[in-house]
């Protein structure tokens, strides 16, 4: 199976079973699944939105998911057969939480858009006070989760 590590500000989606890791903070990923085709895709996001100047990149969460969705709609998948499943958005500086709220904010600019889209979201695991490693399997949907910070907390979704 291909391999592949996400960086930030990115989004991956392709025909071919992929085993994908990335590492969240107070970005989001959202992973979305197509169980009929077997295939999926992830982005990993920074900021909620662009707010219109400059490259409209992935590393805001209103462009990363439009994009990941047209990729995912292109390589063949209906959108009544997408699912959905989000991760990150933890508060991991002291000064998050005071000043700019950027994880709370990815997180609901995640679930306000996948709303929008009616992609129904099936598993997450956001906010708190710790990153997450994920390895998300493209063709089966499946994510592993670890707790970047924390000893023996290990969960599938």
């Amino acid at each position: 199976m291909k391999k592949l590590f996400l960086y930030p500000a990115a989004l991956y989606a392709e025909k071919e079973a992929t085993e994908i890791v990335t590492i969240l903070g107070s970005c989001v990923s959202v992973c979305l699944c197509d169980n009929v085709l077997n295939t999926g895709g992830i982005n990993h996001f920074m900021l909620p939105l662009w707010n219109g100047q400059g490259l409209a990149s992935p590393r805001y969460g209103n462009i990363a998911i439009e994009k990941l969705l047209e990729k995912m709609l292109y390589l063949g998948s209906d959108i009544k057969n997408i699912k959905a499943k989000v991760f990150g958005g933890a508060e991991v500086l002291e000064t998050e939480t005071i000043n700019f709220n950027i994880g709370k904010r990815n997180i609901e600019l995640a679930f306000n858009t996948l709303v929008e889209l009616k992609i129904p979201v099936i598993s997450s695991s956001v906010g708190g006070k710790f990153g997450r490693k994920i390895l998300f399997f493209s063709d089966t949907g499946e994510v592993r989760l670890k707790y970047v910070g924390k000893t023996n907390l290990n969960s599938n979704t």
